[in-house]
């Protein structure tokens, strides 16, 4: 067996298959956050079970921080979960549930400094149903890292919760990774994988199309500088004849057009000038994951969930 495998805080899968995927690969080095992006059905969660020993379905070679998912007495001294939809009793407390959780390992940590960690403190006699949404999720990775995890599961932290709320969860799972904390997230959000992950994996219908940093996964997909504008006459427009064009995309009146070459928003302008395409807010930026995700998967995430 590969020595790398072993070491705490890695997971590595070589190659699985399954009833939703079809012989992947991949590997998290320790103290890495990797993410796990793709439309609904694209197997993300499905694997996420295998890692965590809740699918028996899976074949293949699958070991975290060496250990095989099916030991799962064994793993679950390793691995925190925090499941996307956690469903705590409405009328427990929080310090109950702490407690409770507490209970299941060996060594737990002290759950009175996560609460003081995650700002949670003032609510540990607070009824789960009295909480927020973010209180209520802050719980939910409580709840995963009692078990002083060297390996943690996310999936889907932060659906629901205010644009506040989601940039304060960033800054505590980035407070994870300074702990050398190893996490495997699922998101449908663009950005918050952009700023939380050192590699990403863009999954469809249960196969990995591309895997690796955002930097590297902009040069797989072959993406250019990207032009964006608005216009109501888009339709009558070939924008494919202008010079070193790409790709076009074109949705709801706001165009979207992939090209190389240092004269390229010259050469747009003056296309839309002597074609007499009325535009306007007209600008020239860097492209992002989310127009990978739509070169690969021929969608917007926010259309895929």
């Amino acid at each position: 067996m590969d020595c790398a495998e072993n070491r705490a805080g890695n997971i590595s899968a070589h190659p699985i298959g399954g009833l939703f995927f079809d012989n992947i690969s991949f590997e998290v080095m320790p103290g890495e956050i990797f993410g796990m992006i793709g439309p609904n059905g694209a197997g993300k969660t499905s694997i996420m079970e295998c890692l965590e020993g809740l699918n028996k379905s899976c074949t293949g070679h699958i070991r975290v921080s060496g250990i095989d998912p099916g030991n799962r007495k064994e793993l679950y001294d390793h691995i925190g979960v925090q499941l996307q939809e956690a469903s705590f009793p409405d009328m427990m407390k929080v310090e109950e549930l702490c407690r409770l959780f507490s209970s299941f390992y060996k060594n737990p940590t002290d759950y009175r400094v996560l609460l003081e960690r995650f700002g949670l403190d003032d609510k540990k006699k607070s009824y789960i149903k009295r909480l927020s949404g973010g209180e209520r999720q802050k719980v939910s990775i409580i709840a995963a890292l009692i078990a002083n995890p060297q390996i943690i599961f996310l999936d889907e932290l932060t659906t629901g919760l205010d644009p506040q709320a989601r940039i304060d969860m960033w800054e505590l799972i980035k407070s994870l990774r300074r702990d050398g904390k190893t996490i495997l997230m699922t998101t449908h959000y663009m950005e918050e994988a952009e700023n939380l992950c050192d590699r990403v994996c863009i999954m469809v219908k249960g196969k990995i199309v591309a895997m690796g940093t955002i930097a590297e996964l902009i040069e797989q997909a072959g993406i250019g500088q990207k032009i964006t504008f608005s216009s109501p006459d888009a339709a009558k427009a070939d924008f494919m004849n202008i010079d070193h064009m790409m790709d076009v995309n074109i949705h709801d009146g706001v165009v979207e057009l992939y090209g190389i070459g240092k004269n390229l928003l010259r050469d747009v302008t003056i296309y839309l000038t002597e074609h007499h395409i009325a535009f306007e807010d007209l600008s020239n930026k860097n492209p992002g994951l989310e127009d990978v995700f739509l070169k690969l998967t021929g969608r917007k995430q926010e259309e895929s969930v």
